[in-house]
């Protein structure tokens, strides 16, 4: 209950930074962490992780292994994701960042997993993202199941499917309030050349 009235307070502040007035639940969580690899050291980057209802699952999937950052913009939840999750790289910074952010650290990702509302992909954050994974990582990203037919929602298909190989659609996760999917991206196309 102290995570809703947090989501709610953070959102009533800046519904462009805090988009959601609630956290995603378990049943969201472990269908968003399915491409985190259960066996090596993977670099998994989380963007717009509030108050760590991913970051729980990630670090669960992980059991210690890899590198974990979470890229998290409101500095309040910055600070409570910190303190909640000190074996997380945390960083207060825009989504935006986050070639930059790996670089340098001469990182490149397995998988970015998003948190992030449609109010972040105002800029060309898809093609940051898919710039920022390995060949072979994967992107997940959900979206809530009222908006699939949005003008926002529609245009961040297309986004993915554009910078992806192939974007595959999971089902309904109907245990989330709202009942959301998530879109796993992997492989991320070569650069064009013209």
């Amino acid at each position: 209950m102290a995570d809703t009235a947090l989501f709610f307070r953070e959102f009533v502040r800046s519904p462009m930074v805090t988009a959601a007035v609630t956290a995603s639940s378990p049943a969201l969580a472990g269908q968003m962490v399915l491409p985190v690899p259960e066996r090596g050291d993977p670099v998994v980057v989380e963007l717009g992780p509030g108050t760590g209802a991913f970051t729980s699952a990630i670090r669960q999937r992980l059991g210690g292994r890899g590198r974990h950052l979470a890229i998290e913009l409101n500095p309040r939840l910055a600070r409570i994701l910190a303190d909640r999750f000190p074996e997380v790289e945390v960083i207060t910074a825009d989504a935006a960042s986050l070639p930059d952010q790996l670089s340098g650290r001469g990182l490149t990702a397995d998988v970015v997993i998003s948190g992030l509302p449609w109010s972040a992909y105002q800029r060309p954050l898809i093609s940051a993202v898919a710039k920022s994974l390995s060949s072979t990582g994967t992107f997940t990203q959900f979206t809530y199941t009222w908006s699939l037919w949005a003008p926002p929602s529609r245009r961040q298909l297309s986004e993915l499917r554009e910078a992806f190989e192939e974007v595959v659609i999971g089902r309904t996760v109907w245990r989330n309030l709202p009942p959301a999917l998530v879109y796993f991206a992997p492989r991320r196309r070569a650069a064009r050349r013209g």
